[in-house]
């Protein structure tokens, strides 16, 4: 079981106890992510993350900051998403004061030094252009513009490079001091560890950061009308599509159908997409769905890779499976199957630490609660076969519907016709 402690300063620190493994993970969240920026400051959640791990005062080069953690066997990384920010390091237990003194010093010492600052910049360049030549990456882009238009969620995490390129650092530090704070941050903690001790490691490390209000977070997002289709053409192998509705947020009470719904639809080589689209029809290699809770918003979305003339239909053979979903109830075999599943993909995850911090800051740092493995089966196990499909017809609508296509198709071309359920 999980434990939890708020200290003087906000911070919220929550951990778990595994006496079975000899490793200990630590993951700093921050409450804040892409769709916290202006449009003009779009990307500096990221840009922050990467410059994180340039330098501090006492370990000032890059290199210093990862050896520290490399040189006993742990593991160090970072992530930015749309409204979360993550700092973590998975170590050997003997080794934990340094992975949280190497975070601590990152999080409240970083230098953010003009010159790493330029360095970092094309860094992200790069990124931006590996993802632009990426057709699943792009693709997902896309369909994320489609699904949020003129919205923050719609944009690349990482921001555009005319955005990047102008962010200056005042900008940014601006934008560090009045979002990174200790009320909107959690430290996870799983591993061969005591919750008092990991308490007052923490406490020692950042307990004196000081704390004060936040200011209110983004608007709340609001439905807004805009294209249902979007093709971008590329002289390349396959066209890769995603076809995906509007979801459901982490508070709402259906969540957890919708994510067994998804297991119906296209997790795994058992799933309905995988066995029609690939096995029976043999129209891509890669098939597959996944969703997304955000806190006031969410998508289910199909991603595939298929032969540019199939591609007609490849959008029709996934429709044919939404439909049957409103139109069916599913078995209770078939629903047996996915709950099993659900619990046998959960029970496998958290036997990892690193999985298991995430699990309980990812959940806190979002809703301010952190449920457990039996209480999210629990619900699980209540959703019934007509539950699934009352939602199916509540979300899975022709206009709801979005696509988006990279790969040698006109831009012209009449697929939106084919947007229908």
């Amino acid at each position: 079981m999980h434990q939890k402690a708020v200290l003087d300063n906000g911070i919220r620190v929550i951990t778990e106890t595994m006496p079975q493994t000899c490793a200990v993970s630590v993951c700093l969240f921050i409450n804040v992510g892409s769709r916290y920026e202006s449009d003009q400051m779009a990307g500096v959640s990221h840009f922050i993350e990467h410059l994180m791990f340039r330098g501090t005062d006492k370990r000032p080069t890059a290199r210093g900051i990862s050896e520290a953690i490399e040189g006993v066997g742990g593991i160090l990384n970072g992530g930015t998403d749309r409204e979360v920010t993550l700092y973590w390091a998975k170590i050997a237990r003997p080794h934990f004061n340094t992975a949280l003194d190497v975070l601590a010093d990152m999080f409240l010492h970083s230098r953010f030094d003009p010159q790493d600052m330029e360095k970092e910049r094309q860094v992200i360049m790069e990124e931006i252009n590996m993802s632009y030549d990426s057709p699943p990456q792009r693709v997902s882009q896309l369909i994320d513009e489609l699904l949020w238009p003129e919205h923050p969620l719609g944009r690349d995490v990482a921001g555009s490079k005319d955005t990047v390129a102008a962010i200056t650092r005042d900008a940014m530090m601006d934008y560090l001091g009045s979002q990174y704070l200790p009320a909107r941050t959690v430290v996870a903690i799983a591993g061969n560890m005591e919750h008092e001790e990991a308490v007052a490691a923490v406490s020692q490390a950042i307990g004196s950061w000081p704390g004060r209000e936040p200011a209110l977070g983004p608007a709340g997002y609001q439905p807004q009308p805009g294209p249902r289709l979007c093709i971008e053409t590329r002289q390349i192998e396959q066209a890769h599509l995603c076809l995906a509705l509007p979801g459901l947020s982490v508070f709402h009470p259906e969540r957890f159908t919708l994510d067994l719904l998804n297991v119906v639809l296209g997790e795994g080589m058992s799933s309905r997409l995988f066995c029609e689209i690939r096995d029976r029809l043999g129209l891509a290699y890669s098939i597959s769905s996944f969703v997304d809770h955000l806190s006031d918003a969410g998508s289910l979305i199909v991603y595939a890779g298929v032969e540019t003339k199939k591609l007609p239909v490849a959008i029709g053979a996934i429709l044919g499976q939404l439909a049957l979903l409103k139109e069916e109830t599913i078995s209770q075999e078939e629903l047996a199957k996915a709950r099993e599943m659900s619990r046998g993909r959960l029970l496998l995850r958290i036997e990892d630490s690193r999985n298991v911090a995430g699990w309980l800051g990812g959940q806190e740092t979002m809703t301010g609660e952190v449920l457990t493995v039996d209480q999210v089966m629990a619900s699980v196990d209540a959703i019934n076969a007509e539950d699934v499909r009352n939602l199916a017809r509540r979300l899975f609508t022709t206009e709801q519907l979005r696509l988006a296509v990279v790969g040698p198709v006109a831009a012209d071309e009449p697929l939106e016709k084919l947007l229908k359920l």
